[in-house]
């Protein structure tokens, strides 16, 4: 094994391997589906603040508020709106409470009365459905 200067053993590279054809396009689909839904709470008057954003404990698909009301939308894009409506289970729910709460820590903001979490579902030929207050937490 060949060594530097500083008696360390050289570092291997590691080949990264490319993402399946698959991932790519459930990647553009996602990025697609996330672009229709900031576009449909732009025209419900809401200011996009941050798009997948990211934390420790999970992502958050956008972050939007309209006046004093901030919501953290997750969203969905299945082959229809009933499968879309399906996916957001409970353990989605916990990751995204507490990225929200990772959120709010970071972006504090005394004027905003209101918090929630909402869906947003997007299907192939449908109209984005969004979906206020799709979940509670604890």
């Amino acid at each position: 094994m060949a060594r530097r200067g500083d008696g360390l053993p050289k570092a291997t590279p590691v080949a990264k391997t490319a993402p399946s054809p698959q991932r790519i396009a459930a990647f553009r689909v996602g990025i697609s589906a996330e672009s229709r839904a900031a576009a449909l709470l732009i025209a419900k008057g809401f200011r996009i603040l941050a798009r997948r954003w990211k934390s420790p404990v999970g992502e958050i698909d956008i972050v939007a508020r309209r006046r004093h009301l901030l919501i953290f939308a997750e969203v969905k894009a299945r082959a229809n709106l009933d499968e879309a409506a399906e996916s957001v289970n409970a353990r989605q729910q916990r990751r995204i409470a507490a990225a929200a709460e990772v959120w709010l820590a970071a972006n504090p903001d005394d004027s905003v009365r209101d918090i929630r979490f909402d869906a947003i579902l997007v299907a192939p030929g449908k109209l984005p459905r969004h979906i206020p207050a799709a979940f509670e937490t604890n």
